[in-house]
């Protein structure tokens, strides 16, 4: 029987609402079942926006060198596990062992320099043209992001998206394409040991929704349209490169 994996939503690995899961079988071999993946629903995916909502209330504030140690540490592990996650990838979606390493190496590079914008979040102090007035700006993270990422760079594409947005403060959704949701899994998992998602620490409260053809709600498709329909306030979304809402 192939392993079955789980959705990661509110500190705890979860079963889908709709209690259906899909194959994900190795492109090379087709009788190598990888495991079985969730097909969740809209329900899931309310609860990891919810999740996530009180998750950013804590990790927001957490203060940014500390959120850099904690990606520190993420990029340690991925070293550790680079060649465990290079295979693993290999037999999930089919590049050569060269070019998954550089996959990995790609996450590997964005923890560590992720990290150390955690001392370099500066602000602006301007001249104001008022004698009794004093301008400045700051960074303050913004909330809840939802990202669906596509299957070519499997880690090194989710890895650019939600390394920034946790190191600025913000909570993550993340929503790997149907193609390779176990290399997203093994992401979450080092996140996991790195501390990122422990809520014992009060640190975050954070979902990784591992779904096929779950984007923000139930059988979302890759349209903008759909995406709209399914958004919530406060919500933000990277869409083909793009933040919506602008």
């Amino acid at each position: 029987m192939p392993e079955r994996f789980l959705n990661y939503i509110g500190g705890e690995w979860t079963a889908p609402s709709t209690n259906d899961y899909f194959e994900n079988r190795n492109p090379a071999d087709r009788e190598d079942v990888i495991g079985r993946f969730p097909r969740s629903g809209a329900a899931d995916v309310e609860r990891a926006v919810q999740s996530a909502r009180r998750g950013f209330a804590a990790w927001s504030r957490t203060p940014a060198p500390l959120r850099g140690q904690v990606l520190q540490r993420v990029g340690e592990l991925l070293v550790q596990k680079k060649e465990e996650i290079a295979r693993a990838m290999t037999r999930e979606m089919g590049k050569v062992l060269p070019e998954t390493r550089g996959d990995v190496q790609e996450g590997i590079d964005t923890a560590f320099y992720a990290a150390t914008e955690g001392r370099r979040l500066f602000g602006r102090v301007v001249p104001s043209e008022l004698r009794s007035k004093w301008a400045m700006s700051f960074r303050r993270p913004i909330g809840v992001a939802g990202l669906i990422t596509p299957f070519n760079f499997p880690l090194a594409i989710p890895t650019w998206k939600t390394f920034p947005a946790l190191l600025c403060g913000n909570a993550v959704i993340l929503k790997p394409a149907e193609d390779v949701p176990h290399t997203v899994h093994l992401l979450v998992e080092v996140l996991l040991e790195a501390g990122c998602l422990d809520e014992s620490r009060k640190q975050i409260e954070r979902a990784a929704a591992l779904a096929e053809g779950t984007a923000l709600a139930a059988a979302v498709a890759d349209s903008r349209a759909k995406i709209e329909s399914a958004a919530v306030p406060a919500f933000r979304c990277e869409f083909e490169g793009r933040i919506w809402p602008d």
